[in-house]
């Protein structure tokens, strides 16, 4: 038997002990031997809890207990869970995380540590949730050379573009109803703003490219500023909007942003709504392939979590680490990425036809109108754009 612990009760953690009892001879098989939750870390009473008896305050409980062989880390942020996921490898114990922050801003300082102690150091919820993601683009496509990968990568912006598109909400009405839903937080600061979907970004990266990047380098644009009229003019034109997450392989590095998208119509992300993920993956022998799930939530992410804890149990004569390549990567400027753009702007036909030839006007129920320009970089699109009264500028995935 092996005893593991869950730092963090909230909801994943209350999910995950949930998972963990009711799939328990499942996940005994996959593990070679029989599971036993040790110890969940809490802050707070749970006087109601079934779990009781397993409540403790103090860290270093779990921390000295020898017959404790996993931590499953879900707590959240870069506090007390990257102190605490220290700590337990120090001791000797594997640690499994969904904390996608901790990963994408210490993942390689701590599967370092996980490697010179002999315990694995697993991660597979901290993106898509319970999508597996991370073990198929690390593993089952290692015959490939990854050239991109790309998706939607938070639920929350995914659910509030989606309200406005086939609701015709504006921003704020989109995210108060997801807010009343339980989609979003009470500060949604870091989905709105591609916080969340940024660090996401920087892991796939790191599993794809090998460069180890800084998430806060990673030139990030939310969803605050879309109109419903974005949404309205680009489903006209043929596309849907969404929040997308970039990782390109550059001779000279890594090129990864993260920014709003028009996406064709026909393209499998473009169907993928509300709170639902989606990632697909380019490599060199398979072509793209593309995954689709639930991408947070209490069960959905606590399964992952169940497996890793599964494989950490199973691999503990060959610890698994993923690799999260070299810290000092190159991140390659966006600017320079050609593609076609979406342009919003308030002017007449001749006006738009004299910066951009030849290009299909729509005009929704405002009086803007709404164009699809010819393949360009950034700073020539900007420098067109001047020369209109533009409203809104965003990239066309192609």
């Amino acid at each position: 038997m092996t005893k593991y612990a869950i730092l963090g009760f909230g909801t994943v953690g209350g999910g995950l002990a949930e998972v963990m009892a009711a799939q328990k001879e499942r996940l005994a098989a996959v593990a070679g031997d029989e599971l036993e939750l040790g110890y969940i870390l809490v802050r707070h009473d749970y006087p109601d809890s079934p779990w009781q008896d397993k409540l403790v305050k103090d860290f270093a409980v779990i921390e000295s207990d020898p017959d404790v062989s996993v931590v499953a880390e879900v707590i959240g942020g870069v506090g007390p869970a990257f102190e605490y996921s220290k700590r337990a490898i120090l001791a000797g114990k594997s640690v499994v995380s969904s904390n996608k922050e901790l990963v994408a801003t210490h993942g390689l300082e701590l599967a370092a540590m996980a490697k010179e102690h002999g315990v694995s150091y697993l991660f597979e919820g901290s993106v898509g949730g319970g999508i597996p993601l991370l073990r198929p683009l690390s593993r089952c496509l290692a015959a490939n050379r990854v050239d991109e990968v790309y998706g939607i990568l938070n639920g929350t912006t995914n659910y509030i573009l989606t309200a406005m598109d086939e609701q015709g909400q504006t921003f704020a009405q989109a995210l108060a109803q997801a807010q009343k839903l339980g989609y979003a937080e009470a500060d949604p600061t870091a989905d709105v703003e591609g916080i969340d979907a940024c660090r996401k970004t920087a892991i796939l990266a790191d599993l794809s490219f090998g460069g180890n990047l800084d998430p806060t380098a990673i030139p990030t644009t939310g969803i605050t500023a879309l109109a419903p009229a974005d949404l309205e003019l680009a489903r006209a034109l043929g596309y849907a909007v969404k929040l997308l997450g970039r990782a390109m392989r550059r001779q000279e590095g890594c090129l990864a942003f993260v920014e709003p998208h028009l996406v064709p119509l026909g393209h499998t992300l473009a169907s993928i709504g509300g709170v639902m993920n989606a990632c697909a993956i380019r490599g060199s022998a398979v072509g793209e392939v593309i995954f689709c799930g639930p991408g947070a939530g209490r069960h959905p992410t606590a399964s992952a979590v169940a497996a890793d804890i599964a494989d950490a149990v199973r691999h503990r004569k060959d610890p698994m680490i993923p690799d999260l390549g070299k810290a000092g990567g190159a991140l390659v400027p966006a600017g320079g990425l050609i593609s076609p753009w979406y342009v919003r702007a308030m002017a007449e036909p001749d006006e738009v036809h004299a910066v951009f030839p030849g290009v299909k006007l729509i005009y929704g129920s405002t009086q803007e109108c709404g164009f699809i320009t010819p393949p360009m970089d950034e700073p020539a699109l900007r420098e067109r754009t001047a020369l209109l009264d533009s409203r809104a500028a965003l990239r066309v995935l192609a």
